[in-house]
């Protein structure tokens, strides 16, 4: 879904690839220099952001979620690395379309075209993303000031810039940990105390005195019921213990590096003597 974007929607855009997966955030914005209107960004990656890759703009389209483009994450991450200075030649465009396997555009007449970048990472177009064929031919006044030359009266200068790290934290999911209960069967032993009854035969003699009667000889059965106690056992549930999961926060050190880059001023007097700083 191609459409005509402003370079104020889309810088600092979240861009996602064909599969939804999140790439990076819309560095710089690159005008094609015969039409004017928005071709490639550039993808800042990495940590922190300190990488920039190319990503065209063909077959982009602008949804809730960010600027989805046709091409994939990989890609990305893999394209040629452009130091192109604010503007993107065309044997440069030609590289990073045969890398992306996409043809290029035919809609510039003349082959020396290139592609001119129109915002930066402070999101505010420049000048140079707003000229047209049509502007007025500098004077040497405004060469100079251009080229960083200073005139008699000290009104112009020269500005040097450097970048700096900047480093910050970002959370990220690092792993997960379940607790997962389980049941396992074991063997108990338990011993437990039984009774039971046993016959004694207890004999006693009978004298005259106790006044016995008189015997009779015959058969006669006397019978008594023995009981024991009996070892059962029977299963109940009981809550043991409650186990739970809890995170706490540890802190700690943690050292990143990256290239910086830094302008340098050379000043050059007419007895070519150069000074540095």
């Amino acid at each position: 879904m191609s459409r005509t974007f402003s370079p104020q929607d889309l810088v600092d855009s979240t861009v996602v690839d064909q599969e939804g997966s999140k790439i990076g955030k819309v560095g710089t914005v690159y005008l094609a220099d015969s039409t004017r209107e928005p071709e490639w960004i550039t993808v800042k990656t990495g940590l922190f952001g300190t990488k920039e890759s190319f990503v065209p703009l063909s077959g982009a389209g602008m949804d809730d979620d960010g600027l989805h483009v046709s091409v994939a994450k990989d890609q990305v991450s893999e394209a040629p690395r452009m130091d192109v200075d604010g503007h993107l030649s065309p044997a440069d465009s030609a590289e990073l379309y045969r890398h992306y396997g996409l043809p290029m555009p035919r809609s510039s007449p003349e082959p020396t075209t290139g592609t001119q970048a129109a915002a930066g990472t402070t999101g505010r177009a420049r000048d140079t993303g707003r000229e047209n064929a049509k502007a007025p031919k500098a004077t040497e006044t405004d060469a100079a000031a251009k080229s960083g030359k200073h005139n008699a009266s000290g009104e112009d200068a020269m500005i040097r810039s450097e970048e700096r790290l900047v480093a910050g934290t970002e959370q990220v999911e690092t792993g997960r940990v379940r607790l997962h209960k389980y049941v396992v069967t074991e063997e108990q032993q338990v011993t437990v105390p039984v009774r039971h009854e046993e016959v004694r035969v207890e004999r006693e003699p009978i004298t005259r005195a106790d006044g016995g009667g008189r015997a009779e000889i015959g058969e006669q059965d006397h019978e008594v019921t023995l009981h024991a106690e009996k070892a059962v056992v029977r299963k109940e549930t009981v809550p043991m213990e409650k186990v739970r999961l809890q995170t706490e926060s540890v802190t700690g050190e943690e050292t990143v590096s990256g290239e910086v880059r830094k302008e340098q001023i050379e000043v050059t007097d007419e007895g070519t003597r150069r000074d540095k700083s």
